[in-house]
């Protein structure tokens, strides 16, 4: 019988707690990693580490590595958000140097379909743009890229977060939503119908969790403006 693992999964998506919760019961020592933006994530099977693996000697990649050796680890899995792309370039570098191998699971885009009405666009830039002026934007992304739509005088977004921000949003004329997406297309549509809203944007992180309001959008005939992977 194979020996068990010491695994690091770097999460912050669904999967990953799939994923560790199959890894514990195969009998594997599990750590899970997250970044630590939802106040009270639903604990993973196995340990959590909350937040990154800076020390007082090392950041980034090398403190990643250094954990990764300090605590025996023999396994790292990198099964991060789509755009996470600095704590995965942080992932490879770091495997190598500590000599662990790296897996990378990364989830299938969403594809469109008929009846969608998608504007692809490569950056959240290029999607603020893309509104057009006395839109209802359901803006579908986390506190830390709303400053990118300040600059959007003649909008009014409908911001959706899971916790409260920290600070004020940067939005002049804005309805925040507080809660977990719902993943029922009916419960979307409810929100869209309610707010008025005209377009959503969202960035285009594939799975099921957050599918429901593209649905939505399918079924009202509302606009998306999909930023894409790149």
């Amino acid at each position: 019988m194979p020996m068990p693992d010491k695994i690091l999964i770097l999460g912050g998506i669904r999967e990953a707690s799939e994923l560790a919760a199959r890894l514990v019961a195969e009998g594997h020592d599990v750590t899970t990693s997250l970044a630590g933006r939802t106040r009270e994530p639903k604990p993973p099977a196995g340990e959590l580490h909350i937040g990154g693996f800076s020390s007082q000697t090392r950041s980034g990649a090398e403190g990643l590595a250094e954990y990764l050796r300090t605590n025996g680890f023999t396994r790292l899995i990198d099964c991060t958000h789509p755009f996470a792309h600095k704590i995965s370039r942080n992932a490879s570098a770091a495997a190598r140097l500590a000599g662990v191998p790296l897996e990378t699971l990364t989830r299938p885009a969403w594809e469109k379909r008929e009846g969608d009405d998608w504007t692809e666009v490569a950056s959240l830039e290029e999607a603020s743009a893309a509104i057009p002026a006395n839109a209802r934007v359901l803006l579908a992304l986390g506190s830390q890229h709303v400053r990118v739509f300040a600059n959007r005088q003649n909008v009014h977004f409908v911001v959706r977060m899971v916790d409260p921000p920290d600070n004020e949003l940067p939005l002049s004329d804005h309805t925040l939503v507080l809660g977990t997406p719902p993943k029922d297309a009916a419960a979307e549509i409810i929100l869209l119908k309610t707010h008025r809203i005209t377009h959503v944007v969202c960035r285009n992180s594939g799975g099921t969790g957050a599918y429901a309001k593209i649905e939505a959008a399918r079924m009202l005939g509302i606009p998306v403006i999909m930023v894409e992977r790149n």
